[in-house]
C-alpha cells in the first residue's frame, strides 16, 4: 500500500469528465483500489474543484463534490506545519504559490508518490514526498 497525492488538476478531470484526461484517472484509480493505496489531497484542492461549479450557483453540485473528495481522500489542511514546508519550497525554489501549497500537503503527510499533470514539477525533489510523476508516467 502506498500513500499517493493528487494535485486538483486529476481531480478536475474526473469530476468534470474531461475529454483528454479523465479516462487516464480513472484507470488510475481503479489501480489504486486494486493496491490498496491511499489517495491524499489537500484542502486547496477541495476549493479548485468547487470553483466551477459555485460560479454557476449550483450549491447542490458543491454538496456533491464535497462530499464525493471527502469520500475519496484524506484531506490534508493547510496547517502550521504545512505553512513552514511551503516557505522552505517557496524560500529554496522557483515553484509558485498553488503547487507549493500542494506539495507542503504532500510533504508534511509523507507521501510516496505526488501525482500531476503539470509537467515542470516531474523530477523535482521535495522533502517527504519520494516521487513526483505526471499522469501519463505514474509508476503504478
Amino acid at each position: 500500500m502506498s500513500r499517493i497525492f493528487w494535485d486538483s488538476n486529476l481531480f478536475v478531470y474526473l469530476f468534470e469528465n474531461h475529454a483528454e484526461f479523465a479516462q487516464p484517472v480513472e484507470d488510475l484509480w481503479k489501480k489504486m483500489i486494486e493496491r490498496r493505496d491511499q489517495l491524499l489531497t489537500s484542502t486547496l484542492t477541495m476549493g479548485e474543484i468547487l470553483v466551477k461549479p459555485m460560479a454557476m450557483g449550483d450549491s447542490s453540485l458543491c454538496n456533491h463534490y464535497e462530499k464525493t473528495l471527502s469520500s475519496l481522500a484524506v484531506i490534508i489542511p493547510f496547517d502550521l506545519k504545512v505553512a513552514r514546508r511551503y516557505a522552505v519550497i517557496r524560500s529554496t525554489t522557483s515553484i509558485k504559490g498553488p503547487d507549493a501549497v500542494q506539495l507542503a500537503c504532500a510533504s508534511a503527510a509523507g507521501v510516496d508518490l505526488f501525482v500531476t499533470n503539470d509537467n515542470h514539477l516531474k523530477g523535482r525533489q521535495v522533502e517527504g514526498i519520494q516521487f513526483i510523476a505526471p499522469l501519463d508516467r505514474v509508476p503504478i
